[in-house]
C-alpha cells in the first residue's frame, strides 16, 4: 500500500496560520473593554463594550514568527506554550529511562498474562479512569505522559497504536466534554456566568454517562475488528513500524520475566503519576512542577537500577529526541491564536456571536450558543481561556431568551470538549497523534462518525433541557 500524500500536521497548522493572517486584512479589528475579576484573577470582557480599533493586519513575517510566538512572547519573554513543550521533552526522557529498565515490558506482559482472553477489559477500565480525570480536573496536557505506556499495552494485546490513542483521547476528552466539577471549565464558566458550578450538574452527568458509553462502544468495536484481522487497521500500512517503535524490537511472542527490580521501578512509576494528579488537583501544580516531578523520578529510577551516568543521560536524551516533533508542533498550533489576537479579530468574532444571539427563542438560542462555542473553540482551544472570553458575553444574553445560565455553561463546555476531540489547533490533539504516530486524516476518518453521534446527543440534551 502506498503511503498517503495527505499533508503533515505541521503543514495543516501552518496553512491555517496563513489563512488566519489573511483574515486579519479583511475582518474588522475590535476590542471589548475588560475588567479584572478578582476571583478568577483574570480580566474578562465587559458585555456591550465592543468597539472597533485600528487594524493590525498580519504579514509574512508575523506568520513566520507565529510558531515561535506560540512558544513564548518574543517581546516580553512571557511563556505561551513553551512550558508544555518542555514538559513533553522531560516526559519523553523520563519514559525512555523507565523503558530501558525493561520494567514496562515486563509489567505489560504480567498484566496480559493475568487478563489472557479478557484483554478487551483494559479498554473500558482505562477509558473510565481517563474520563474521571477529565470530568473532575480537565485532564488534557497531562495525558501526553500516558500515550507511550497505553499504546504499548494495546499493541501487546493485539490491537494497534490507534486504539491506544483513542483510549486516551476519547476517554479524557469525553470526561472534559461532560465536565462536572472541572475547575478549568465548569467552575470558571459558572463563576463568569454568576451561578454555582453545581447548577446544571444533572444534565452534564447525563451527557457524560451516555457519551462515555458511545465512546467505549466505538473503540471496542474498532479494537475487536483489528484483533480479528490486522488488515482492518486504519494504520495497517505503518503498523509494523509502529510495533517496532513502541516495542523497541521486542517480538510480540517474548514475555520478559518480571523481577523485584521491575516491581520497584513500576511502584515509582505509578507513584509519580499519582503525585502528578494530586499535585495538579490539590497543590496547584502546573507544567514546571510536573516537569520537575518526572525529572526527579527519572534520576531516582536510574539510581535504583544502577543505570550509570552515561547510560542515564543517553536514555533521557533519546526519549526527549523522540518527542521533539511533538514539542515543536505545540508551538505551531498555539501560533494560530497568537496571530488572531495580534490582528485584533478574536473579539470581533465574539461580537458577531453576541449580535447573532439577540432575540432568539429557547431552543434556537441554546443551540446557536452551542454552534458558536464550537466555532470559537477552534480559535481558542483552551477551555479556561474560552470560558473567560465568552461567558461574560453569552451568559447575560440567556435571560432575554428565558434560558437558565447553567445551560449556557453546559453548551460551552460541551462544544469545547467536542471540538477538542479533533481540533487541529489544540496542541493536545496534535501532540497525542504525533506520539502515537497516527496521521491526522486517519484520526478524522476514525472519529468523525462518533463526533456526529455526540453532536446529536448534545443537541437533543440541550434542546430538551431548556424546557
Amino acid at each position: 500500500m502506498s503511503k498517503s500524500r495527505f499533508p503533515t500536521a505541521f503543514t495543516i497548522l501552518f496553512t491555517l496560520t496563513i489563512l488566519v493572517a489573511i483574515a486579519t486584512w479583511f475582518i474588522p479589528a475590535g476590542k471589548y473593554d475588560r475588567t479584572l475579576n478578582a476571583e478568577l484573577g483574570k480580566e474578562v470582557p465587559v458585555p456591550g463594550s465592543y468597539h472597533q480599533v485600528e487594524r493590525n493586519p498580519q504579514g509574512p513575517i508575523d506568520v513566520l514568527m507565529a510558531p515561535i510566538a506560540g512558544l513564548y512572547n518574543p517581546k516580553t519573554g512571557q511563556a505561551n506554550a513553551i512550558n508544555v513543550s518542555v514538559f513533553v521533552l522531560v516526559i519523553g526522557g523520563y519514559l525512555m529511562v523507565v523503558k530501558r529498565t525493561g520494567a514496562i515490558d515486563a509489567g505489560i506482559a504480567h498484566v496480559l498474562m493475568t487478563l489472557k482472553g479478557r484483554e478487551r477489559l483494559m479498554i473500558p477500565i482505562l477509558m473510565g479512569l481517563f474520563a474521571l480525570g477529565g470530568t473532575v480536573d480537565g485532564m488534557a496536557e497531562e495525558t501526553l505522559a500516558f500515550y507511550a505506556l497505553v499504546i504499548s499495552m494495546m499493541i501487546r494485546a493485539g490491537y494497534d497504536s490507534l486504539t491506544g490513542v483513542a483510549v486516551i483521547m476519547l476517554g479524557a476528552g469525553m470526561g472534559t466534554l461532560g465536565s462536572t466539577i472541572n475547575p478549568f471549565a465548569t467552575a470558571i464558566a459558572s463563576d463568569a456566568a454568576g451561578i454555582p458550578f453545581t447548577k446544571g450538574i444533572g444534565l452534564r452527568l447525563a451527557i457524560l454517562g451516555i457519551g462515555w458509553v458511545f465512546c467505549v462502544f466505538w473503540v471496542m468495536r474498532y479494537a475487536a475488528k483489528v484483533k480479528a484481522d490486522h488488515s482492518k487497521s486504519l494504520i495497517a500500512d505503518i503498523q509494523k513500524d509502529n510495533e517496532k517503535h513502541f516495542l523497541h524490537g521486542v517480538t510480540m511472542d517474548e514475555l520478559p520475566e518480571f523481577t523485584h527490580t521491575h516491581a520497584r521501578v513500576l511502584v515509582i512509576f505509578a507513584a509519580s503519576f499519582g503525585m502528578l494528579i494530586y499535585g495538579v488537583s490539590a497543590l496547584g501544580w502546573w507544567m514546571a512542577e510536573m516537569s520537575t516531578l518526572f525529572l526527579g523520578s527519572s534520576i531516582l529510577i536510574a539510581l535504583i537500577t544502577r543505570m550509570g551516568e552515561h547510560a542515564y543521560i543517553d536514555n533521557f536524551l533519546d526519549g526527549a529526541k523522540d518527542l521533539l516533533g511533538v514539542a515543536l508542533i505545540i508551538g505551531v498550533a498555539r501560533g494560530i491564536v497568537v496571530v488572531m489576537n495580534a490582528g485584533s479579530i478574536t473579539d470581533t468574532v465574539l461580537h458577531w456571536s453576541e449580535q447573532l444571539l439577540s432575540g432568539l427563542g429557547k431552543v434556537a438560542f441554546i443551540n446557536v450558543v452551542f454552534w458558536l462555542e464550537l466555532m470559537l473553540s477552534f480559535f481558542v482551544p483552551s477551555s479556561s481561556g474560552l470560558a473567560v472570553l465568552s461567558m461574560p458575553i453569552m451568559a447575560p444574553l440567556a435571560g432575554f431568551s428565558d434560558v437558565g445560565a447553567e445551560f449556557v455553561v453546559t453548551a460551552f463546555q460541551s462544544a469545547s470538549g467536542l471540538l477538542n476531540l479533533f481540533n487541529p489547533t489544540f496542541a493536545v490533539v496534535m501532540g497525542g497523534l504525533a506520539i502515537g504516530r497516527v496521521p491526522y486524516h486517519t484520526w478524522l476518518h476514525f472519529c468523525m462518525p462518533l463526533v456526529l453521534m455526540l453532536f446529536v446527543l448534545i443537541t437533543l440534551a440541550l434542546s430538551l433541557s431548556v424546557y
